[in-house]
């Protein structure tokens, strides 16, 4: 067997892993780790704090600062309506390869999987890397980076597979989400200064946001990234029971995507003076707000090994994309990160999403590549 039939078989079976972000993960993360402890791999899988997600570390070659480090996360998000067919059974069809998670990011991870053996005599350190829960904040990324930090392992360079097309990604904004609840006061309409009324503060609230937005907008005019300014969206609010009763509670959810860690510094200053002084005014009034996910963001740089590195290997010229991954949390470690994988990031997350054959086989050649110039101890 070819091994790019090999990467579409192991992709058939890994998408038959239904690894919605609210299920475990852990009997793919097994199977896998099986299959390259089989290669050769120093395995480590090591669980959450519930002990039904697992991050799976699969090491090959010396063990030693350096090489290479294969990034993906093994779960994805909820099928939903609208597939032509089982979402959780690989369909092969005109040249397409059609299944919950092939694009976003299982098609990466089987070619690594794939790759493996091959990887494997390389004589440079390649570790395959796959985590839980990137689709709801990159929380399994977050748990290894500090494992990491601790006791390794501690690769040069980080190439992580989220569905680019093949092209060379060398920047994205940070992704962060809350929700902002207030407990305010009830009572009788006809009688608001009896209560205190959460859905006037949310409403004010809504204003301070929109405000910040703009001064990040005034802040960096022009830039790479579409746009080039920081944004903040209001995505829901939801207040009160009814037209004649005093709110006593609210909700505000919302996100700010980043340029650069500072501009999220400068909004969370700002939201806490407003809340200070909300609730200075307002005696009873409490405001809360909840994290949902702080994704930094991966920082184009001067120096990038691992971007030159991918440029050589598949040619073009490094862009930047808009949607969040876990390429800042390596990043941060040290590790000079790119993001190069197979796919199409319009596919991903949506009804019959699928993954090109043409797209898997780029990835298998760049992997190939990849191998040689590690062989040759030119990294």
């Amino acid at each position: 067997m070819s091994v790019f039939e090999a990467a579409v078989a192991l992709l058939a079976e890994m998408v038959a892993y239904p690894t919605v972000s609210d299920r475990s993960n852990r009997a793919l993360a097994e199977m896998l780790a099986g299959r390259m402890a089989g290669q050769g791999a120093r395995i480590r899988l090591l669980p959450d704090l519930g002990n039904d997600k697992v991050n799976l570390v699969a090491s090959f070659g010396p063990d030693r600062a350096g090489g290479v480090m294969l990034s993906g996360h093994l779960d994805v998000v909820p099928a939903g309506e609208g597939w032509t067919s089982d979402p959780f059974r690989l369909r092969r069809e005109d040249g397409r390869l059609f299944g919950r998670g092939t694009c976003d990011m299982k098609g990466f991870i089987a070619a690594c999987v794939a790759m493996a053996p091959r990887l494997a005599t390389c004589g440079a350190p390649v570790h395959v890397v796959l985590t839980h829960d990137e689709e709801v904040g990159c929380m399994g990324a977050v748990a290894l980076a500090e494992v990491m930090a601790r006791e390794g392992p501690r690769p040069a360079m980080a190439f992580v597979g989220e569905p680019t097309r093949m092209a060379v990604i060398e920047g994205h904004k940070g992704s962060y989400e809350y929700t902002t609840r207030i407990a305010g006061r009830d009572g009788h309409g006809s009688a608001p200064d009896r209560g205190i009324n959460a859905g006037m503060v949310a409403a004010r609230l809504a204003l301070r946001l929109d405000g910040l937005a703009a001064e990040l907008r005034e802040r960096r005019p022009q830039g790479r990234f579409d746009p080039p300014w920081a944004t903040i969206n209001l995505g829901r609010i939801t207040a009160g029971a009814a037209r004649n009763v005093i709110a006593g509670q609210a909700s505000v959810e919302w996100e700010m995507r980043p340029v650069v860690p500072a501009e999220a510094s400068h909004v969370k200053r700002a939201l806490a003076a407003f809340v200070e002084a909300e609730m200075a005014a307002q005696p009873g009034l409490v405001i809360e707000t909840e994290c949902f996910g702080e994704i930094v963001g991966l920082e184009p740089r001067a120096a990038n090994a691992a971007r030159d590195l991918a440029l050589d290997l598949v040619g073009g010229t490094p862009g930047l994309v808009p949607f969040g991954t876990e390429a800042g949390i390596w990043q941060g470690l040290g590790i000079d990160t790119v993001l190069c994988g197979p796919g199409d990031i319009a596919q991903a997350h949506r009804p019959d999403e699928y993954l090109e054959e043409g797209q898997l086989a780029a990835c298998l050649d760049m992997l190939e590549g990849l191998a040689a110039r590690l062989g040759a101890g030119r990294l």
